[in-house]
C-alpha cells in the first residue's frame, strides 16, 4: 500500500472513530424520551412491544462502526476506538456536571430546575452506559474476531450478527439493570424494557448487515485489499 493510500486509511478510520464517538456521547445525553415504534401491537410483562429510549437510536451504529472496524484495520484499532469512546463519555459527564453546577440567569430560557431534570441524571445514565458499554464492546471484538478465526475470513453475516446479538443482550441487560437500581426507572418496567431493547437492537442489527457488506466492499476496492488483509495505519 503506498504511503497515499495509508493517508487516506488513517483519515477514515479517523471519521469512523468521531462518528462512533458522536453516537455514544449522544446516546447518553438523550436517554430519558422513550417512545413507542409499533409494527406489532404486542405488550410483554406490562409493556408495550418496542417501548424504547431515544437513546436506543444512535446506540446500534457504534457496533456496526467497530464490526467494520474490526474487519479492516483489527482487533487493536477497534479497541482503541472503544477507549476513546469511553474518555469521551466520561469527559461529556464532567462538562454536564459543571454546566449543571452553574446558576442560571433569571432571564435565561432554560432554568436551573429545568436543566437539571434533563441532564441531571446523565451522570447515573452514563455510569450505567459505561459499564455496560465496556462488556459489550470488548465481547462484540472478541465475538467478531474469534468467528473471523473459525471460518478463514469467510461469512461476513455470521461473524457480525453473532457477536452483535450477545454484545447487545449484554449490553441491554446491564444499562435497563442499572438504571432500574439506580431508581432511574421503576423496576416494573425492567421486563420490558429489557426484552424490547434487545429485539429492537437485532432487528437494527440485521438491517444493518448490508450496510457493513457494502462498507467493507468498498474498502477492498478502494485499497485493492485481499480477502483476509488488514489495513497497517501509520
Amino acid at each position: 500500500m503506498t504511503l497515499k493510500d495509508k493517508l487516506a486509511a488513517q483519515q477514515i478510520y479517523l471519521l469512523l472513530g468521531a462518528l462512533f464517538i458522536t453516537s455514544l456521547v449522544v446516546s447518553n445525553l438523550i436517554f430519558q424520551k422513550f417512545f413507542y415504534w409499533y409494527p406489532f401491537d404486542v405488550e410483554v410483562f406490562g409493556s408495550k412491544l418496542f417501548v424504547v429510549s431515544v437513546g436506543i437510536l444512535p446506540y446500534p451504529i457504534t457496533f456496526l462502526i467497530t464490526d467494520l472496524i474490526s474487519e479492516i484495520y483489527g482487533k487493536k484499532r477497534a479497541n482503541q476506538v472503544v477507549v476513546a469512546g469511553i474518555f469521551a463519555s466520561l469527559f461529556s459527564v464532567l462538562i454536564v456536571y459543571v454546566a449543571d453546577l452553574v446558576p442560571a440567569i433569571s432571564s435565561s430560557p432554560i432554568d436551573n430546575g429545568m436543566f437539571s431534570h434533563v441532564f441531571g441524571r446523565t451522570i447515573l445514565a452514563v455510569g450505567a452506559s459505561m459499564t455496560a458499554y465496556l462488556f459489550a464492546q470488548f465481547i462484540d471484538i472478541q465475538i467478531f474476531h474469534f468467528w473471523k478465526q473459525l471460518t478463514k475470513g469467510k461469512h461476513l453475516w455470521l461473524r457480525n450478527n453473532f457477536s452483535t446479538f450477545l454484545s447487545q443482550f449484554v449490553d441491554t441487560f446491564s444499562v435497563v439493570f442499572l438504571l432500574c437500581f439506580f431508581e432511574v426507572l421503576p423496576w416494573s418496567m425492567f421486563k420490558g424494557l429489557l426484552i424490547s431493547g434487545f429485539l429492537f437492537k437485532v432487528f437494527i442489527a440485521v438491517c444493518d448487515t448490508p450496510l457493513l457488506y457494502l462498507g467493507v466492499f468498498l474498502f477492498k476496492k478502494r485499497f485493492k485489499m485481499k480477502a483476509h488483509e488488514e489495513i497497517q495505519l501509520l
